[in-house]
């Protein structure tokens, strides 16, 4: 199994401790890059595909983990 398929099973099992830096591999596996909002975009990150598609995330802090509605919308976004 590669690292690709590691997290993408990890995700899809909603697991409580699903960290922001797990999140952003994993969209960066589908294509999806944050968007550079400047210096004071604040805890709110965009990611978008080569389609434009949006998908708008809180970075969670201070412990960076994401919420479990945050992973099901994303889960919805992408489909899976």
């Amino acid at each position: 199994m590669s690292k690709k398929e590691k997290l993408v099973a990890r995700f899809l099992n909603m697991p409580k401790d699903f960290h922001y830096d797990e999140m952003v591999r994993l969209l960066g596996y589908f294509d999806f890059q944050p968007v550079k909002k400047g210096e004071t975009s604040g805890s709110r990150v965009k990611f978008e595909n080569a389609e434009g598609v949006p998908i708008m995330l809180h970075k969670p802090h201070p412990s960076g983990i994401m919420k479990l509605y945050q992973l099901k919308q994303v889960k919805e976004m992408l489909e899976l």
